[in-house]
């Protein structure tokens, strides 16, 4: 019989529960850009994402947040090309599996449906995310999003995000984990991490509770974003993500902010990497860069480098 799959594709290292799993993420350009001009932007990240050691694409479904927090946004909120359109018309050329972003409460059920089953026969992969905050208006819930993808796409491998900063505050997200994986997500992504302690919080509740109960841990890619700027900071925080003290103490009054977020950034990677080792939590990472700076993408695939070079050195050290 002829195998359709080689030993190590994404569908198999998720599946396998296996640790390690590198990804690198971005947003689509605004959708006010001209398609020359969309052609000519992913040119550019073609160029600069070719050849890179990634299992997969992520691409943003972006929505808007105002409701989330009182605090103005940094950055003004501008929609995006659909990341699925985007990923298969404008970044075709980059021969890795794309997981699209879907945020489930600004599709219908018949829009997300269509999506579900297009492209019949072929692997597909998807992050579904909830409402920014519970003040949100949805058409559709993740549970229900769920239950699409089980009944209408057995190839279509989906998965949920995680936020360590909710359980600082709930202590609960490492159940909200086993739940949404009984609702059949097989892996997790969270927003960029920069606080350690309460990263490895959530690791070791979930690996209690799951040793306890005797339910295997699946992948959990723990996400990080070089920050160039102040500006940036700001936006971070804005975004939910927590920054300690002490970090943003190392960063702001670093010489240069830019380079002190990648080497922050590689050291709590490597830390909650040996952890999972450890312990036999399927950790792996994802890349992004949350500014459109040229400097800080060009440090997000530098930082995607040393964090690839750095999972192969400890997987080869713990025999896996």
């Amino acid at each position: 019989m002829r195998r359709t799959r080689t030993l190590h594709t994404l569908h198999q290292k998720i599946t396998d529960r296996q640790p390690g799993i590198v990804t690198y993420g971005m947003t689509p350009p605004k959708i006010t850009n001209t398609p020359d001009k969309l052609a000519e932007i992913a040119q550019k990240q073609v160029e600069r994402l070719k050849g890179l050691p990634l299992d997969a694409l992520l691409l943003y479904d972006i929505q808007e947040e105002a409701d989330r927090v009182e605090q103005e946004r940094p950055f003004p909120f501008l929609s995006a090309v659909d990341p699925n359109l985007y990923g298969n018309t404008y970044l075709k050329q980059l021969d890795v599996p794309k997981i699209i972003y879907r945020c489930a409460g600004k599709y219908s059920e018949a829009e997300l449906s269509a999506w579900i089953k297009d492209g019949p026969g072929e692997e597909k992969y998807a992050v579904y995310v909830g409402a920014s905050s519970g003040k949100q208006a949805v058409r559709l819930r993740l549970s229900e999003a769920y239950e699409l993808s089980r009944r209408l796409n057995k190839l279509l491998t989906y998965g949920g995000v995680v936020i360590p900063e909710r359980h600082a505050k709930h202590g609960d997200e490492h159940l909200r984990i086993v739940s949404k994986k009984n609702d059949g997500c097989a892996f997790f992504v969270s927003q960029a991490t920069y606080h350690l302690e309460a990263t490895k919080n959530l690791l070791s509740d979930y690996y209690y509770y799951c040793r306890d109960k005797q339910l295997e841990m699946v992948p959990i890619l723990f996400n990080f974003a070089p920050c160039g700027s102040v500006k940036t900071l700001e936006f971070m925080k804005w975004l939910g993500i927590s920054v300690p003290k002490w970090l943003e103490n190392e960063l702001v009054h670093s010489h240069d902010i830019l380079d002190k977020s990648v080497q922050l950034s590689r050291a709590i990677y490597e830390e909650l990497l040996d952890f999972g080792l450890d312990k036999g939590i399927p950790v792996g990472c994802s890349v992004e860069s949350v500014s459109t700076r040229k400097v800080e993408i060009e440090a997000s695939v530098e930082l995607l480098k040393q964090l690839k070079a750095a999972t192969e050195v400890r997987l080869k050290a713990a025999g896996e």
